[in-house]
């Protein structure tokens, strides 16, 4: 039965080859595409009384026209026509442009209904479209479709209304009758029937309700079976680790772990016994210490007589880390570092010692996975921020005979809500607690006339040994944006520091060599001031600054606002994060506040997803978040945590495969176009 709906779309009565292709076009192909190709929005047309309607909402009203419409022609055979319409004993003006033809239709006394936008201060309507006499009571709620081509709305809603009467037995329930009955979910034809042609908004609703979880309930069934598959795949990759040693090199660090770190890191722990590859995301807010925990990590690996590998973004970052594992292991190993800057003799002898296990632990760019670096035995690889290990990395490693566990880190506190969907199939550890004693850092936002007194404050921490960060967004002068540039911010605060205060500058333009000795000189307190663009976002550790100046602030998001404030406050001295910005949308001050309000960058980041959707969280590119044709993930977080956990326990009872019930929903995730281009083969 559910063949029929493979069928081409040309099958359904009045579709012919033009339409045919024109619905090609929008991704329809065949009647089940079509059935499952919802509206876009929905057009309510509901007569409400004046005082609830919303200034500059869509709103549909019904009045009598009161004297002769008036038609004004402008421009090339353009014209506005104002129509007089007497609503509730209030005048409102309803505009038309474009269709002088209507003055002829509209009489004084004729009863009219009008939707457009609403002006509630001119309390004038312009108008969309109209019809002559009362509201209909039916049809009130009307789907809009995303068109393009030559396809119109009407014919869709033609072609959608034919294909429900000719289909509708072929359109079978796929979700098991206890999900249904649990969640109180209309059924498939019904919900399918409902989302077209919603006779009100309750029914809309359920209908919806139900597409949603059961979106999120096939891609979190196929994302669970892809992490089965590839968790078999890597079987006898058990890591044997001298837990005693372990421990006593815990016991050694200088600080004690806090209970977030000690969950964490047992998390890895247990993943590194198990027989089962690692491919795991550890989130830590900035401080949080995620590297004590790496640290951790790769002693265990190295007791297990293997390697590890820490890669990271940039060669600044690699060098930090390098300074600071080589203190903390001391004589327990031999750490190297691998960037594109060591050449010559030493990178022979580096390459030579990671060949002869001589190196336990290497420290570098993407330069480790080179085809030139062969190791002895890797047992980790740890990847930390932004450097998403994807695909291509995995098989150079796995050419080169190789299947570390994985460890990803971040300090992008991504919410929990979008980790486990937009890595579903890796498991997430997070690090939700700062270290005790980190003291939390002070922000204020303050306008462009209040310069003077963010300059001199920035003074008075220099005069007190500190240093501070001054950010903006562009390298140099722009026309498009009018805003402050690096380049003349450099030369303004020249002027204004020196010679009591050295100002340097770095930006992404500069080479590697440059970038390298601009921040050498800031953390060896050589410059005080440095003028930067978001470069310093990620992983410089200068414990002596403690100002952080953000131009511009509006132009950024919470969460990298969060990663740039996080660049001061590392030290024992109070720091200071001040935001320059002058917003002009709700958007930008309400970011300001909450930024002055939230210190938790987990908080921080759920109203940064409320505030700018999840493409623009991760970056539409290589965000790896699937497109839902109904759900979203922002919105519909409970849902999808619901879907999770019963995806889960499908896969663990097995049920796909032992039960009878589940066979339709077990050919929906193999045959599913959610994830384009996976494959559970």
């Amino acid at each position: 039965m559910k063949d029929l709906l493979n069928e081409p779309v040309s099958n359904i009565k009045g579709i012919g080859a033009k339409l045919e292709q024109g619905l090609n076009s929008l991704g329809v192909y065949s009647i089940e595409d079509l059935l499952l190709y919802f509206p876009a929005r929905y057009d309510v047309y509901e007569i409400k009384p004046l005082s609830e309607l919303i200034h500059q909402d869509k709103v549909t009203i019904e009045g009598e026209v009161i004297g002769e419409p008036s038609l004004s022609f402008y421009g090339k055979r353009k014209s506005r026509l104002t129509v007089s319409l007497q609503v509730e004993h209030v005048v409102v003006k309803a505009v038309m442009f474009n269709r002088s033809f209507a003055k002829k239709q509209l009489r004084p006394g004729d009863v009219v209904t009008v939707t457009g936008k609403w002006d509630q201060h001119r309390l004038q309507i312009t108008v969309s479209n109209y019809k002559k006499g009362k509201a209909d009571s039916q049809a009130r709620i009307q789907p809009v479709y995303a068109l393009k081509s030559d396809v119109s709305n009407l014919q869709i809603k033609k072609a959608v209304a034919t294909a429900i009467a000719q289909y509708q037995d072929s359109l079978q329930e796929i979700l098991p009758a206890q999900y249904l009955t649990a969640y109180k979910l209309p059924g498939r034809l019904e919900a399918v029937k409902h989302m077209h042609m919603p006779d009100n908004h309750q029914v809309l609703k359920h209908a919806r309700r139900r597409f949603v979880y059961e979106e999120f309930l096939l891609f979190q069934l196929k994302m669970q079976l892809l992490r089965k598959r590839k968790r078999e795949a890597t079987l006898g990759n058990s890591q044997v680790f001298q837990e005693e040693k372990v421990e006593r090199f815990k016991n050694s660090l200088p600080f004690a772990l806090t209970s977030a770190q000690t969950r964490s890191l047992t998390d890895i722990l247990t993943d590194l016994q198990s027989p089962y590859r690692m491919n795991r995301l550890l989130q830590g807010d900035v401080g949080s210490g995620k590297t004590a925990v790496a640290a951790i990590s790769l002693y265990a690996s190295i007791t297990a007589g293997k390697q590890g590998a820490l890669m990271v973004p940039t060669e600044i970052l690699a060098e930090q880390h390098y300074q600071s594992l080589t203190d903390l292991f001391a004589d327990k190993a031999n750490v190297v570092l691998l960037t594109g800057s060591v050449k010559g003799k030493k990178r022979k002898e580096i390459l030579s010692d990671i060949a002869g296990h001589q190196a336990n632990i290497v420290i570098g760019t993407h330069a480790l996975i080179q085809e030139e670096v062969i190791f002895h035995d890797l047992g980790l690889v740890i990847v930390d921020e932004q450097h998403r290990f994807g695909v291509e990395q995995r098989r150079v490693l796995r050419d080169k005979g190789l299947q570390p566990d994985v460890l990803f880190m971040t300090a992008t506190p991504i919410p929990r809500t979008l980790a486990i969907t937009a890595f579903g199939d890796m498991d997430v550890s997070v690090i939700d607690e700062m270290p005790s004693g980190r003291k939390q850092v002070e922000t204020y936002w303050v306008k462009d006339n209040l310069l003077e007194r963010v300059l001199q404050f920035i003074q008075k921490e220099i005069s007190n040994g500190h240093q501070a960060y001054v950010i903006c967004p562009l390298i140099e002068e722009s026309d498009k944006l009018d805003i402050q540039n690096a380049v003349d911010l450099y030369h303004q605060l020249q002027e204004y520091f020196e010679p009591r205060a050295a100002v340097g500058l770095m930006h992404g333009r500069l080479h590697m060599d440059e970038k390298e000795e601009v921040m050498k000189k800031f953390a060896e307190n050589h410059i005080q001031v440095l003028v930067s663009t978001t470069v310093v976002e990620v992983g410089v550790n200068v414990p002596n600054a403690t100002v952080m100046v953000i131009y511009d602030a509006e132009r950024f998001g919470l969460s990298q606002l969060h990663q740039l404030r996080g660049r001061v406050g590392r030290g024992q001295d109070q720091s200071y994060c001040i935001l320059v910005a002058d917003p002009k949308g709700e958007v930008g001050k309400e970011r300001m506040k909450i930024m002055t309000e939230t210190a938790n960058g987990f908080e921080l980041s759920e109203e940064d997803l409320k505030l700018r959707g999840p493409g623009d969280f991760f970056g539409k590119k290589q965000s790896g978040i699937p497109e839902f044709r109904v759900a979203d993930m922002v919105h519909d977080y409970r849902a999808l945590e619901t879907a999770r956990n019963d995806a889960q326990e499908i896969i663990a009872s097995q049920l796909l495969e032992k039960d009878k019930e589940y066979e339709l929903l077990k050919i929906s995730v193999l045959n599913d176009s959610i994830l384009k281009g996976e494959t559970l083969d």
